[in-house]
């Protein structure tokens, strides 16, 4: 069931000694730039079109974005629930308007839902991430906006192609991506800051299971053990390191428990859109968001089957559910555990930390205001929950 939260989350610090312990082993990495913009709550969509566009704008100059250049936009549409479980259509239509005006000539919205509503066989597909981006309302933002839409399943099984993870990869192989990726120029990441009953979180990193084929997908989940690496280490991948150039997250809404399709949505006085060239640094941030948010939901919301990762039993189980609907029960009975851990900071996360040792260190964030609506304490609350602490 999902409730909306109206409240300012409270200064609450963690215990030093916690920090530094979680913190072990992790280096300084080089700075990155992270731009935060407040929208209030319930403000009216041309003051959330604004926040996004100074939000993007902050966070880079689109000096790579040539005239007559095209763009994939990657929303994350999971399901057809509505925003925060899946990516803001008013975030979307900001986006887009705002790359046309760069120079974008083509504009694509691309992504294929999870396996519980949609499945790709080499000789057959079940569901539509069409039909559920269009109770979303993600489609028509893209389409009213001057997109074009594009969805690999619909294509088949060989719109795909392998493209390889950096070396030392929990991959056996290559990844499938859709081939749409080798036709654009750049690559825009429009993730939602959400809590995941498998991984913890599913922030901008985990987005990337939108692109793979089924198979790919199948592997993320039966070999388990390092389903947290490996969520890291598919953004490694040629097609995207070499092609994304933002990621922005609305945020005026945070989905802070269950996830990725439903849960308790906490929905701040003082909401926050965050962007960055460094989808590093945009985790970091979004997980420390995710992080602020729970620390006002009723506690009774954090417990059992209303916060499914609070529990081993329950995540492992999942985990096999999904790998059943992937493959069939053979491969479930098989699949290694899925190891969950208590995200008190954002040093906790498995991912992040993987993350860290492939992009060359903890990026040291510069944070840059692209409006006045961010409350100076959180903005200092925000910093101390990302910065090593010495």
């Amino acid at each position: 069931m999902t409730t909306n939260h109206p409240c300012t989350a409270p200064a609450v610090a963690m215990p030093r000694e916690l920090v530094r312990a979680a913190e072990k082993v992790l280096r300084s990495g080089p700075e990155a730039k992270v731009s935060l913009a407040g929208v209030t709550r319930g403000a009216p969509e041309a003051e959330l079109l604004a926040s996004v566009r100074q939000a993007a704008e902050s966070a880079t100059d689109f000096s790579r974005l040539s005239r007559g250049d095209s763009v994939l936009i990657k929303p994350v549409v999971n399901s057809g629930n509505p925003y925060p479980a899946t990516t803001s259509p008013a975030g979307l239509k900001a986006m887009i308007v705002l790359l046309k005006e760069k120079g974008a000539k083509r504009v694509v919205v691309s992504d294929m839902s999870g396996i519980e509503h949609v499945k790709l066989s080499p000789d057959n597909m079940r569901g539509s991430t069409r039909e559920l981006m269009k109770y979303c309302g993600v489609a028509q933002a893209a389409e009213e906006s001057g997109a074009e839409l594009y969805f690999p399943e619909e294509q088949g099984w060989t719109a795909f192609f392998e493209d390889s993870p950096a070396p030392g990869s929990s991959w056996k192989s290559g990844i499938m991506m859709p081939k749409i990726l080798r036709e654009v120029d750049h690559v825009v990441l429009l993730p939602r800051c959400s809590r995941h009953p498998l991984a913890g979180a599913t922030l901008g990193m985990k987005a990337a299971v939108g692109y793979w084929r089924t198979d790919s997908r199948l592997e993320y989940h039966q070999d388990a053990a390092t389903f947290h690496e490996k969520t890291a280490e598919a953004n490694t991948v040629a097609s995207l390191k070499e092609k994304q150039r933002l990621t922005l997250t609305v945020a005026d809404k945070v989905q802070a428990t269950f996830g990725p399709d439903k849960g308790y949505v906490v929905a701040p006085n003082a909401g926050l859109i965050f962007a960055s060239e460094s989808l590093v640094a945009h985790d970091m941030i979004s997980l420390a968001w995710l992080l602020q948010s729970r620390r006002i939901v009723p506690e009774e919301h954090k417990k059992g089957r209303r916060d499914p990762y609070a529990s081993q039993f329950i995540v492992n189980m999942a985990n096999r559910w999904v790998v059943k609907l992937l493959s069939g029960m053979v491969q479930a009975v098989g699949a290694e555990t899925l190891v969950r851990k208590n995200l008190e900071t954002i040093w906790d996360d498995r991912a992040l930390r993987r993350a860290f040792q492939l992009f060359g260190g903890v990026p040291q964030l510069k944070f840059i205001e692209a409006n006045s609506g961010v409350p100076a304490d959180l903005k200092r609350r925000l910093a101390a929950m990302t910065t090593i602490h010495g």
